[in-house]
């Protein structure tokens, strides 16, 4: 082949010699069958001289591939010797401790001890299973065997093949070794039987490529190294190697680097460490680029790696090539696999499920989970308990990388607006789950996923809360205003069930940005609202608050948009309290609950009200704050009052949380406890962590203490711990801890 395509090219082999940098004796061996298996970068430097691409380019590669394989399985040593380790293996402590457990593990009567280590490609499974076997090589007078099972070629060798190596390695001769598979097998687990010996096969293909070379019981051990999960292996241990944690990866990249690695800096190489997401292959490659290069920075490459569209790139060295490992597992899928993963770059958020998958791949969702099992088991995805999937961030470039070289920019860009309509079509779905008059839809969109409940709901908007912020962004720079500003107007409700969330923010301002877009001066005064709601949840910034009442203030006399005008003044309340100064504060609450109740707006109207009585309470004046709370809990309790059932389920719980502070500050302790008690427990039905709650278990916890309840004001303290740590107050957590840690 290679003869042809240089005639093609009418080119004598000096010209090409010349031009592709291999010599013209290395050629002549090649065109005359001398050579039938050379090195890869030798046949790539060929393949460019001569200008070879698509199936041509790919036909010669792999001719030469398949020759160093054949040569690998003809060539007569008999051995399988061990590799040799590498001086600066770091970390896996407890997944050697596995296999020396190994080792002397026992087993049942016929069944043999068998270790399979799985993991995806670049986690350096084959370095530690060198690295295992070498540990443990004294524990095995009779000898440590490898052999590459080349699990990732086309063709992967048959286990008759795999046997009569192993066979000759154990010292049976040639014309000892049976003809046939069932045979070679047999005798090879009889010596198994009675010697001490470990085999290790690397890269294995499939179960049906390593059942026959397992053993059948007694002293003989196996451990075997796959990217494949190899599921359907009967009784064998498994042990699955993941990434290194960063402490680790970084000590592996120094022991690389050496001597060089003082004048690096610590923190370029954490940085660089953290950029290869704990893949061995990454960070040797890295290490090897920096050590072959002296007058590298390691600052610099961090900076170059930083870049996601270039990153892929830079994890090159000589022969090493990170995207060549996840390259072979992709070859191994199926067409609709290999569509399915590299269309699931496009998906915006760290991790996603099989409804998900299943409208990235445009199939229904049983293919989804059939191509997302196969992608699992070449591990070029990982699982989770929770039925959602992830990329590591290396192979997720990967799959963009295939997804820009294989699909059609005009193909792309309609995935990314099929992905990004389903997804805020999803968000705005499940958060009128909370809005009242909405709840169930009447009629389901056939092409949404099915909710059935409140907490079906929750669950969806809290797992893909990535995934649909992302869409948030991408619809909003795309010029899709109305699917933000449908999505941000949903989640308005919904975000008091988890008030200190991290994105509300982001999500009110694109609201916002969206309804200025559309000219809705109404909505836009709506949204810069809820911007206030996100400023006064602590901790708190009041002046920010003032500034988003203030723009919603002009917007909604603008529109004439009397509830937002109202809830302007509200707001402008709730920064004004939080500035202590109460009369002020009280004013602008009296004003926007007097507004409401001209509307007809008894919820809003109450919330007003409530906030009266904070100020009362903030304010010292604690009887007064009292005898208001009472009066909102007898209209909240009322069940003519006119107000919303959902209004009434969360403001019940925290009326009785504020009526509790005050019961307390007025010295009627044992009052206090039992409305505290039962605010607290009201609170949890509703399943929302917020600072009301934390601040109330606190504050019951040290009336408990107080009253000699020690047990109960233990537990107290530990859940108000719960509460701080779940809305991000770690100080006041760690407070709580130590405080039912005392009360013991």
């Amino acid at each position: 082949m290679l003869r042809a395509h240089r005639r093609a090219a009418r080119l004598t082999l000096d010209q090409l010699a010349e031009v592709s940098g291999v010599s013209a004796r290395t050629l002549s061996d090649m065109e005359r069958g001398r050579s039938r298996g050379p090195q890869h970068r030798t046949v790539t430097a060929l393949a460019d001289a001569l200008g070879l691409e698509g199936d041509a380019r790919k036909q010669l590669i792999e001719l030469a591939r398949e020759g160093r394989l054949r040569d690998h399985w003809t060539r007569p040593t008999g051995l399988c010797e061990l590799p040799r380790s590498v001086d600066d293996f770091t970390g896996r402590a407890a997944e050697l401790v596995w296999v020396s457990e190994l080792v002397y593990a026992e087993s049942s009567p016929g069944v043999g001890v068998v270790g399979v280590v799985t993991g995806a490609a670049g986690l350096g499974k084959t370095t530690f299973a060198v690295r295992a076997a070498h540990s443990v090589r004294p524990s095995f007078p009779d000898g440590v065997f490898f052999l590459d099972l080349f699990g990732m070629s086309q063709r992967p060798p048959a286990a008759d093949d795999a046997l009569q190596q192993l066979l000759r390695a154990l010292g049976v001769a040639d014309q000892q070794i049976p003809a046939d598979t069932q045979g070679r097998a047999s005798l090879y687990r009889s010596l198994l039987r009675d010697r001490r010996v470990l085999v290790v096969l690397d890269n294995a293909a499939s179960e049906e490529q390593v059942r026959p070379l397992l053993p059948g019981g007694g002293a003989g051990r196996a451990l075997i190294t796959t990217r494949r999960l190899l599921s359907g292996l009967e009784g064998v241990r498994r042990l699955v190697l993941g990434p290194l944690a960063l402490p680790e990866s970084t000590r592996l990249l120094t022991g690389i680097l050496g001597d060089r690695s003082a004048a690096d800096g610590e923190s370029a190489l954490a940085r660089l460490a953290e950029l290869c997401g704990g893949l061995p292959l990454a960070l040797r490659i890295i290490g090897n680029r920096l050590v072959s290069r002296p007058g590298w920075d390691a600052a610099e490459l961090a900076a170059r790696l930083g870049d996601e569209e270039r990153r892929l790139d830079q994890f090159k060295a000589g022969d090493l090539k990170i995207a060549n490992a996840f390259g072979m597992s992709y070859e191994q899928l199926a067409d609709s696999a290999r569509r399915m993963f590299r269309r699931l770059a496009v998906v915006p958020g760290q991790d996603f499920d099989a409804a998900l998958a299943a409208v990235v791949g445009g199939v229904p969702v049983e293919d989804a989970w059939e191509a997302l099992d196969d992608l699992v088991d070449l591990g070029l995805l990982y699982d989770s308990d929770a039925g959602r999937y992830r990329f590591h961030d290396l192979v997720r470039l990967f799959a963009r990388d295939r997804l820009h070289q294989e699909d059609a920019a005009a193909e792309r860009e309609a995935l990314t607006g099929r992905v990004t309509s389903w997804l805020l079509r999803m968000a705005t779905l499940s958060g009128r789950w909370f809005e009242p008059g909405y709840g169930r839809p009447e009629r389901p969109d056939p092409d949404l996923a099915v909710l059935s409940s409140p907490e079906e709901a929750e669950a969806w908007l809290r797992a893909n809360v990535d995934n649909w912020l992302g869409a948030m962004r991408a619809a909003a720079g795309s010029g899709r205003h109305s699917l933000v500003l449908d999505c941000a107007e949903s989640m308005h409700w919904f975000s008091d069930l988890w008030a200190h969330g991290p994105h509300w923010r982001e999500v009110f301002t694109l609201g916002a940005e969206a309804a200025d877009a559309l000219g809705d001066l109404a909505q836009q005064a709506t949204q810069l609202n809820y911007l206030a709601w996100v400023h006064s949840v602590p901790p708190s910034d009041p002046q920010a608050v003032l500034r988003c009442s203030a723009q919603a203030m002009e917007l909604a006399s603008r529109a004439g948009a009397t509830a937002q005008i109202a809830w302007a003044h509200e707001y402008t309340s709730s920064a004004l309290r939080l500035l202590g100064r109460f009369d002020e504060a009280v004013a602008a609450s009296s004003r926007s609950s007097e507004m409401f109740r001209a509307i007809g707006d008894i919820d809003s109207c109450v919330q007003c009200l409530a906030h009266i009585a904070h100020c009362r309470l903030d304010e010292g004046r604690h009887a007064e704050a009292l005898e208001q709370y009472l009066g909102l809990l007898a209209l909240l309790e009322d069940p003519e009052s006119g107000m919303t059932p959902s209004v009434v389920a969360l403001s019940r719980p925290l009326a009785l949380i504020r009526i509790g502070h005050c019961l307390e500050r007025l010295g009627r302790r044992t009052e206090a406890i039992s409305t505290l008690t039962v605010g607290t427990d009201a609170v949890d039905t509703l399943q929302m962590s917020d600072f009301r709650q934390a601040g109330a278990l606190e504050t019951l916890a040290a009336l408990l203490a107080d009253e000699g309840r020690t047990d109960e004001s233990r537990h107290a303290y530990a859940r108000a711990a719960q509460v701080f740590e779940a809305i991000g107050d770690t100080e006041a957590s760690s407070r709580c801890q130590a405080l039912a840690t005392a009360t013991r």
